[in-house]
């Protein structure tokens, strides 16, 4: 199989490559650098920019049989005020014509890697949230966009009769994540790595248990997706279907780790969303969550970390 990956050189992205490439798919990415480190199993690179029509169809020469859409820049508030044109433009505009691209050369299934932020305002309550309960209420840029870019997707798809599917990714971390200036601020786990790393004590302004989903999950879950032969939905969540601490991450890391001020670990905001349900996930693509405790997404990032990043994956 064909794979084009859009904003592949995202540590998402570079997940669900290193998992295509295992199972000997070819894969091509396109993004506006190159990625940071190499994958075994070398895929094809095409640097450009999603805002371009002739950098795009250069990207879809691979002619590939099934396209992933995951260009984004995951803005704070920060960006939001001083550059709105480039994440609308980025993580929106590019949508409707990477699918239109993707439409020319008659890709079987497009994927939209959408976000629990998606869900804004809706997602503080205390019931899980499924895919169609309760509705968004978005407020920042990226989440707007989100939600925004699965109405765009869904539509494109009708009136152009294509095979659209989206994903709605928990809070995701895991192996190849680091610093690019696409996201402003990384996975509280990873920044809790890093502090580990670096012999530092963790603080962290509070400790509740979060849905945290390990990005080779969210690659298999993707692969699952991909392979489904007639998916009964066009919209499913990925995420652990169980939550945990960052305590007890840090612990299994090694490091001391307690809640108090000042902070150095970053949780984006001060309340905490609501755990996505995955029954989709589960019963019609029959995929289930590997990494689902800290101490065994622990085990498996530690061995990436010091295989893969040589212990500096900053």
């Amino acid at each position: 199989m064909r794979v084009l990956i859009i904003g592949g050189a995202g540590f998402v992205g570079l997940s669900i490559t290193e998992a295509l490439l295992a199972r000997g798919d070819a894969v091509t990415l396109f993004d506006a650098r190159a990625p940071y480190a190499a994958l075994p199993g070398g895929p094809s690179v095409v640097t450009g920019d999603v805002r371009r029509d002739d950098d795009v169809a250069r990207a879809f020469a691979a002619n590939p049989d099934t396209t992933i859409y995951g260009a984004a820049i995951t803005a704070d508030a920060t960006r939001d005020a001083a550059e709105p044109q480039r994440v609308l433009d980025v993580n929106l505009g590019g949508l409707p014509r990477a699918m239109a691209a993707a439409r020319a050369v008659g890709v079987k299934r497009f994927i939209l890697l959408s976000s629990a932020s998606a869900f804004g305002d809706a997602a503080f309550r205390d019931a899980p949230l499924a895919e169609d309960d309760p509705a968004p209420a978005p407020s920042s840029l990226y989440s707007i966009t989100k939600f925004a870019g699965e109405g765009v997707a869904r539509r494109l798809g009708a009136l152009w009769s294509m095979d659209v599917r989206m994903v709605r990714l928990s809070a995701v971390f895991g192996p190849w994540e680091h610093a690019t200036g696409a996201r402003d601020t990384l996975s509280p786990p990873f920044q809790v790595a890093q502090l580990a790393h670096a012999g530092k004590a963790v603080v962290l302004p509070r400790d509740p248990p979060r849905d945290w989903v390990y990005s080779r999950d969210v690659a298999n879950a993707v692969l699952a997706l991909i392979d489904k032969t007639s998916p009964r939905f066009d919209l499913y969540h990925i995420g652990p279907g169980t939550s945990w601490k960052l305590s007890e991450w840090a612990a299994t890391l090694g490091a001391t780790v307690r809640v108090g001020t000042p902070p150095n670990v970053d949780l984006f905001g001060d309340r905490d969303r609501a755990m996505l349900a995955i029954g989709r996930l589960v019963d019609d693509l029959g995929y289930r969550p590997r990494f689902t405790s800290a101490e065994s997404c622990a085990e498996d990032y530690l061995r990436w970390f010091n295989r893969e990043s040589g212990g500096t994956s900053s």
